[in-house]
C-alpha cells in the first residue's frame, strides 16, 4: 500500500461509514493500483491477517488514463481503463456505455493490454534451457523457462515446470 490521501465529500464533509457511522479513513493505493477506503473503527491485523474492529471497505473506481496515442479508427485520443477485474485496456476516448439503453456508441477500438516476455542471459536449473522474464498486463513479473508454454486445447501447460515470482 503505497499512496494515501484524505477522500472529503464535495460539500466538505468526511464520508462515513454506512455500518459504525464512523468516519471513513484515508484512501490507500494498493500495488495494483486499486484504490479503497477503510472504517477508521478498523484496522488490518497483519499477524491475523484479519480485521480487527467495523471490516467495512468501499472501493473506488480506477479513473481512466488519457494516454499519448491516437485512435488507429478515428484518430481521437485513447484510454487506459482498468475494469472491476483488474484487466487493463486502450478503448477509444469517444466509446462510452449507455446503462439506460444498454448500448455502446461512439467507435468501438479497444485493445487489451497483453503481458510482455524478455529474454535472459540464465540458464534453467531444472533442465539447463534459457530463462525469460515474463511480465503480466498487471505488472507482475515472473522468470520462467522458456519451454514452459501453455496448451489451449487441453488447458495444460507444457514444457518445463520452472518458474520464479519476481
Amino acid at each position: 500500500m503505497a499512496k494515501k490521501n484524505e477522500e472529503v465529500k464535495a460539500d466538505g464533509k468526511k464520508e462515513v461509514c454506512p455500518k459504525c457511522g464512523s468516519a471513513l479513513g484515508e484512501v490507500v493505493t494498493t500495488k495494483s493500483g486499486k484504490k479503497f477506503q477503510r472504517c477508521s473503527a478498523g484496522s488490518w491485523n497483519a499477524e491475523t491477517r484479519q480485521v480487527d474492529g467495523c471490516d467495512y471497505i468501499k472501493w473506488l473506481a480506477v479513473e481512466p488514463q488519457a494516454l499519448d496515442e491516437k485512435c488507429p479508427k478515428c484518430g481521437a485520443p485513447l484510454l487506459l481503463v482498468t475494469t472491476r477485474f483488474g484487466k487493463r485496456m486502450k478503448k477509444c476516448s469517444t466509446n462510452t456505455w449507455d446503462p439506460k439503453t444498454r448500448t455502446a456508441s461512439g467507435c468501438d477500438y479497444v485493445e487489451w493490454m497483453k503481458g510482455t516476455t524478455e529474454e535472459l542471459d540464465e540458464t534453467c536449473p531444472t533442465c539447463g534451457a534459457k530463462l525469460v522474464l515474463f511480465t503480466s498486463s498487471s505488472g507482475k513479473k515472473l522468470k520462467k523457462c522458456s519451454t514452459n508454454k501453455w496448451d489451449p486445447e487441453t488447458k495444460q501447460a507444457t514444457g518445463c515446470t520452472y518458474v520464479q515470482w519476481q
